[in-house]
């Protein structure tokens, strides 16, 4: 009984927002919102396979190069930081 009791409240809370979103027409903005993206994201040009994947080589190397400059900076400063003290 307690769960149906809490299960009906949910329900009624979700009902009361819901009323209130579409009187205050924020669920209108919202489909408008999702149908303009849907219309924007139909005009967009996607890349081929092969283009995203020679993308995600370019990445991944320059994060590696990246990571390697910063791992090589680091190592000479700490170097450098026990040798002076």
């Amino acid at each position: 009984m307690k769960d149906l009791t809490t299960l009906l409240i949910w329900a009624a809370v979700i009902v009361v927002i819901f009323a209130v979103l579409w009187r205050k027409g924020h669920l209108v903005r919202l489909s408008t919102y999702v149908q303009e993206t849907r219309e924007e994201l139909k005009k967009c040009t996607w890349p081929t396979l092969d283009e995203l994947k020679g993308s995600t080589v370019v990445v991944i190397v320059s994060v590696a190069l990246l990571g390697g400059f910063t791992m090589l900076v680091d190592l000479v400063f700490t170097v450098l930081s026990q040798w002076l003290t």
